[in-house]
């Protein structure tokens, strides 16, 4: 008779663990919606050397992991007849692979043979970028 006591008893007891343990729906997080950020204009570190005619440019951006790569591709702008400005156009990848998801900063460089006093428009992917100095 005690064997079927302490037999029921340690039933009992496992099966309230149990059913006080298990996860109910009403205890599972709500799957949300991330809000969706606005894209921001991106921030490029840059710098300029000018020597014996070319344009040495270098720079850096914040990239979304470090697996990402950045390359610059530079151009003239303005008319057929004077130029206005130098356009770094940099090109950072969507990664799709798996990598380590912390903001890491990548760097690029491509050189153009232009005039000294040329300003310099920078876009990331397209989009115009805002500069300033590394």
């Amino acid at each position: 008779m005690r064997l079927w006591v302490a037999a029921t008893i340690i039933a009992c007891v496992v099966a309230i663990g149990f059913f006080l343990s298990a996860p109910r729906t009403s205890d599972r997080a709500e799957n949300t919606v991330p809000s969706v950020a606005l894209e921001s204009i991106p921030e490029v570190a840059m710098r300029d050397v000018y020597k014996k005619g070319t344009h040495t440019i270098t720079g850096s951006l914040l990239a979304p992991n470090v697996c990402t790569v950045a390359s610059a591709v530079a151009t003239l702008q303005g008319a057929a007849t004077s130029t206005e400005s130098i356009l770094v156009e940099v090109s950072m990848p969507v990664d799709e692979g798996v990598c380590l998801q912390v903001p890491t900063r990548v760097v690029f460089q491509t050189t153009i043979a232009a005039p000294d006093d040329l300003p310099l428009v920078v876009t990331v992917n397209g989009s115009p970028a805002t500069t300033s100095a590394p």
